[in-house]
Formats: structure tokens, sequence, C-alpha cells
């Protein structure tokens, strides 16, 4: 539960990683919806956080969805369909 909430509290985004979230899931949502639909998936308790070397991998397996984190920035990198 501490991981989560340390995600939830530090979590940032790059210019970048807006375009690349809307290119993987083929969507066209602002900044503001991307930060909200990634918090939702943080925020749920149902999905799986697992740490491998330096990023963390959230997975939502009802959605179908993985985000990966740097774990020291909490910087998000990616979202990748399961």
């Amino acid at each position: 539960m501490k991981i989560r909430q340390s995600i939830i509290n530090h979590i940032c985004y790059t210019d970048l990683v807006y375009d690349r979230i809307n290119k993987k899931l083929k969507t066209d949502m602002d900044k503001e919806e991307i930060e909200k639909f990634i918090l939702n998936i943080v925020t749920c308790k149902f999905n799986f956080i697992q740490k491998i070397g330096k990023n963390y991998y959230l997975r939502d397996k009802q959605k179908g969805l993985s985000i990966t984190i740097n774990s020291s920035t909490y910087r998000v990198i990616t979202i990748d369909k399961l």
C-alpha cells in the first residue's frame, strides 16, 4: 500500500508521454483527461503493482492495460495494452 500512495503523491508526466499514451491507446485525450485516467487506474486497490529493475509496472487486468512508471522519479513512461 505504501508504494501505491507514493505513486499517487508523486506521479508526474513529460510532454512527450501524453502523445505516446494517445498513440498507444489510439485516443485523443487532453493532458487533464490522461492524468485523470491514469490516476483512476493507480488508485484502484485491485490493480497489481510490481517493481522490476528501476520501474514500477501497474497492471489493470479489467481494462487490459499496463502502466510503466519510473520508481525513482515517479514519472509515467508509457502505457501498453496487455
